[in-house]
């Protein structure tokens, strides 16, 4: 067999992380994402996904495996079940249940909505988490407020605008314009009560998964307001219309929303930037010339 690594890292990884220690019969790459590299590993008891990556700190996993156990817990959307994470062999590893793609159910959009809906009733005293995690590869800080403005602003934009300006790739005019933004959005947001977030989720972090339903994988969690989740559902071609028919039956939104949906995404598009480069500034002047 042509191993993607060595033997004993998949062997150690299992082992460490796995009671009846299993014995790897095959190992099948897949593709990781931009990020991490991703195997599936056929074992005498079954299948596992192991994804890893020997320049991400054991952190990076140890905050991703604490988000799915987060949305698991709400039983509300379906996420693959951490089996554990560790590190070996200079690689750090998170071992999931791996979740066989099928056909998509009956009204697979209309149970995505409804889950969606359900999960963002589960709430906190303020915006935030208890602790930093990521945003793809990027840090993402979640310390609490009391307000999602000044989270938003202080949390999210501000960071990733600053961070893009050290890395050369805006000039300080940008922040200016932050400034002005914040001044002319006092008011904006609807107040609502902070919601559980995926935190990442666009078509690319949900799959088809065991008996034709939606599974959402790559969390970036926190208590936010729940509608920059679905403003950056329809970033990067959208969900289709009756999931957010359906999510509007369970939990309706406040009026304005469309208004309301662009300004939401200048954070994924700011991650974007840092990520992958200043093709993606263009749709945040688009937004900053017409609200400024």
């Amino acid at each position: 067999m042509n191993w993607p690594h060595s033997k004993s890292f998949f062997e150690n990884a299992l082992t460490n992380v796995c009671q009846n220690k299993p014995q790897i019969r095959t190992v099948k790459s897949l593709g990781g994402g931009c990020i991490n590299q991703a195997v599936r590993l056929s074992t005498d008891a079954g299948e596992y996904f192991l994804k890893y990556n020997p320049e991400k700190a054991l952190h990076f996993f140890e905050v991703e495996a604490k988000g799915l156990q987060l949305l698991a817990n709400t039983q509300t959307v379906k996420v693959p079940q951490v089996i554990g994470y560790g590190k070996t062999e200079d690689k750090a590893y998170l071992v999931l249940e791996f979740l066989e793609s099928r056909y998509p159910e009956a009204f697979y959009w209309e149970n995505f909505g409804r889950q969606l809906a359900r999960l963002h009733q589960h709430s906190e005293q303020a915006f935030g988490l208890s602790y930093a995690n990521y945003i793809g590869a990027l840090p993402q800080e979640n310390d609490w407020k009391f307000t999602w403005e000044e989270f938003f602003f202080e949390k999210r934009l501000n960071i990733q605008f600053e961070l893009a300006l050290q890395n050369g790739l805006i000039d300080y005019s940008y922040l200016k314009k932050l400034e002005k933004l914040r001044s002319r959005l006092v008011d904006f947001f609807p107040v609502e009560k902070p919601s559980l977030l995926h935190g990442d989720l666009w078509s690319g972090n949900a799959m088809i998964g065991p008996g034709g339903q939606a599974c959402v994988v790559d969390p970036a969690v926190y208590f936010g307001h729940r509608e920059i989740e679905l403003a950056f559902t329809r970033l990067f071609g959208g969900f289709e219309p009756e999931f957010y028919e359906a999510y509007q039956e369970v939990f309706p939104l406040q009026q304005g929303f469309e208004e309301r949906v662009d300004i939401y995404n200048i954070y994924p598009l700011m991650v974007h930037v840092n990520l992958f480069g200043k093709s993606y500034l263009r749709g945040i002047d688009t937004v900053l010339q017409r609200m400024l």
